[in-house]
């Protein structure tokens, strides 16, 4: 008996030293201490689940990342033109420094802000695949736009277009439990789940997630954003709306979607992807054209933490206006001063969430942050007409970015993510009319009414944000 006290013992101190020699955050190390040494048996199970660092660990090889970019032909920083700001420089080479974001020149980009065009376009497109594609989604539905989803891969790969996919473990369970996936399997089509759980050798990637949302066709159009293949983008159910946003893009642009796209595949352990990517942008009603610019990912795998770093530099240098959409609000605290600090400065800052969103415990912690920015300054809108779920980042007249990125803990720490960044005034005065036609929708909140909110929800808030860390 007192052998398996002192074994357990060992074993509490051993982790601990695991966490203090990780070099955390110090508040964040300190919590887990705590944790263990209170609750030890819990602490150590919630620690293997959660609290692991797979911090710089590489997704690909140095030789593997040189195919890949030799297969790509690209100039990581070419010339850049000397109409972009000061700041707007500083932003690229910041994406390339922290992520290897090579910065793309004339590119062809298409707004979606709602569902059903988005998958009407994204569907057609993938209908006129003649040679491979390379599809990836945090959530693919076992309903009635997955299954048709599912029916065009199908009939792609019949006719002898390579398709891979790549769906969470996670986020895609209930398809996967419907065997969903195992139809494609049986028709050619490539299907791998990203960091599948296995009880109990894996149980402990269960905190890390891809939550990215890209595709390929035909190394000629891609598509990027925050949207996932359910119908619920469609019908908006259990909502009125599911607001969100997606860009197709063409043009020089694909290469950095299908390196992106490579990298997961080999991560996984499979072969490295070396397919053709054809550069030629490809205009159409209602896209903007001659678009620089970057795709950013980021992950529990990156040293810098990329989308967080790159948020808080384009919020900084911010002179004029900042409009940041998001379904969760959780910033860290130098984003949340960063955003603060702005205001205070005498930029337009504006922050729209949704009223209630698809997580209850996520609109609490949310709103528990609401009342600091309302003091710093910073306009604040609860979206009314249903669920907000669109990313996205608007600065000053140039930057502009959209994707996956939630401005949340988990976003910016435990999930895999990717976004595109685009440096064009077109670009950004788009993403910033949609901002303010939705806040037609909206309700504009006042220190004094947000003040007079029950205290019962003061209290949920006050609760949940102490979780937001692992939200």
């Amino acid at each position: 008996m007192w052998g398996l006290l002192v074994a357990y013992g060992a074993l509490i101190l051993f982790v601990i030293g695991i966490v203090v020699s990780e070099n955390r955050n110090p508040l964040k190390s300190l919590a887990w201490v705590t944790g263990l040494l209170l609750f030890p048996v819990g602490g150590v199970v919630l620690y293997f689940l959660f609290g692991r660092s797979i911090k710089n660990v590489k997704m690909i090889s140095r030789r593997n990342r040189r195919k890949l970019l030799r297969q790509e032909d690209a100039q990581p920083l070419p010339k850049i033109n000397k109409e972009i700001s000061v700041e707007n420089r500083q932003l690229i080479r910041l994406g390339y420094s922290i992520a290897g974001a090579i910065f793309y020149t004339g590119n062809d980009l298409k707004i979606f802000n709602d569902g059903e065009a988005h998958f009407r376009s994204l569907f057609d497109d993938l209908k006129s695949a003649t040679t491979y594609i390379n599809l990836q989604f945090y959530i693919i539905a076992n309903d009635s736009l997955g299954r048709e989803l599912r029916d065009i891969l199908i009939d792609r790969a019949k006719h002898g277009v390579r398709v891979r996919v790549i769906y969470d473990y996670i986020g895609s369970f209930d398809a996967r439990r419907r065997d969903f996936f195992r139809k494609l399997k049986e028709h050619g089509v490539e299907v791998h789940s990203f960091f599948r759980l296995e009880f109990p050798n894996h149980i402990n990637r269960v905190n890390w997630r891809n939550h990215r949302k890209v595709v390929i066709i035909d190394g000629r159009i891609g598509y990027i954003g925050g949207m996932n293949v359910a119908e619920r983008y469609i019908t908006g159910k259990p909502f009125n709306k599911w607001r969100d946003t997606a860009v197709k893009v063409t043009g020089p642009a694909v290469a950095g979607l299908q390196y992106n796209f490579a990298v997961d595949w080999k991560f996984m352990g499979h072969a490295l992807l070396c397919d053709e990517v054809n550069s030629s942008p490809v205009p159409e009603d209602g896209s903007i054209g001659d678009v620089m610019v970057q795709l950013i990912t980021s992950g529990p795998t990156n040293r810098w933490g990329n989308m967080l770093l790159l948020f808080f530099k384009a919020i900084s240098s911010a002179k004029r206006r900042v409009f940041l959409q998001t379904p969760y609000f959780l910033p860290s605290d130098g984003l949340l001063k960063a955003l603060e600090s702005a205001a205070l400065s005498g930029v337009d800052v504006r922050v729209m969430l949704p009223r209630r969103s698809d997580s209850w415990i996520l609109t609490h912690a949310s709103q528990s942050y609401v009342e600091e920015c309302l003091l710093a300054g910073i306009k604040v809108y609860l979206y009314d007409a249903g669920m907000l779920h669109g990313k996205v980042l608007v600065v000053d007249d140039e930057f502009a970015s959209t994707g996956s990125t939630n401005f949340d803990f988990r976003s910016f720490e435990h999930n895999f993510e990717e976004n595109i960044v685009a440096y064009s005034r077109e670009v950004n005065e788009a993403l910033a009319e949609q901002f303010m036609e939705d806040t037609k929708e909206c309700t504009r909140l006042k220190l004094s009414e947000w003040n007079r909110r029950p205290k019962s929800d003061k209290a949920k808030e006050s609760i949940f944000r102490l979780l937001s860390p692992i939200l």
